[in-house]
């Protein structure tokens, strides 16, 4: 069961897509993240790029986030995330996006989007990681003091891009991490 754990919405349950496509972050990782990004979230402008159910972007809302744009490619997780928003109250703070994490990248930058906090959880196998995490800062999505947070398998950590990224602190759980990822303003 996927639940939103703390703030408006705390404790309602979230809708999630049956079987193996997608992979919720745990209650107690969630926790753990979102203990330690409890000041950056209040009236922020959040990113959930790979965003499967809504989980991150949803429990951002909850906890005071201004706005979420929540992505995914797969369009029955964009109708779960579109309904997720709906129960919870947050469809008006709430955009849902139904493209390729570079296509969003892309279409976002064009129209001058920019965010304080971008949560990133790709599929761990496909190596989209450093692509994602280059191209939001690379289009400058991400506003100045702004980070990435990706979530990855714990022994596939991100690598600095030196005058792009760079990786400020990697913290694990289990066979997950995540890495908080800042501008590299060499």
């Amino acid at each position: 069961m996927v639940r939103i754990i703390a703030g408006s919405a705390r404790g309602r349950k979230l809708e999630t897509l049956e079987g193996l496509e997608t992979r919720p972050t745990l209650d107690r990782v969630k926790e753990a993240l979102f203990g330690s990004l409890q000041f950056r979230i209040p009236y922020a402008e959040v990113l959930d790029l790979f965003s499967g159910s809504g989980n991150l972007g949803l429990e951002a809302l909850s906890r005071g986030a201004k706005r979420a744009v929540l992505n995914d490619r797969n369009p029955a997780c964009a109708e779960i995330i579109r309904k997720n928003a709906a129960t919870l109250g947050f469809s008006e703070l709430a955009r849902t996006m139904n493209l390729d994490y570079a296509a969003a990248i892309d279409r976002l930058a064009d129209e001058g989007a920019t965010f304080d906090l971008a949560f990133l959880d790709p599929p761990y196998r496909e190596g989209l990681s450093a692509d994602a995490v280059g191209r939001l800062f690379e289009k400058r999505l991400i506003k100045p003091g702004g980070i990435v947070v990706l979530e990855h398998a714990a022994e596939l950590a991100p690598k600095d891009a030196p005058g792009i990224y760079r990786v400020a602190r990697t913290k694990r759980f289990g066979k997950c991490g995540y890495s908080f990822i800042e501008e590299d303003g060499e």
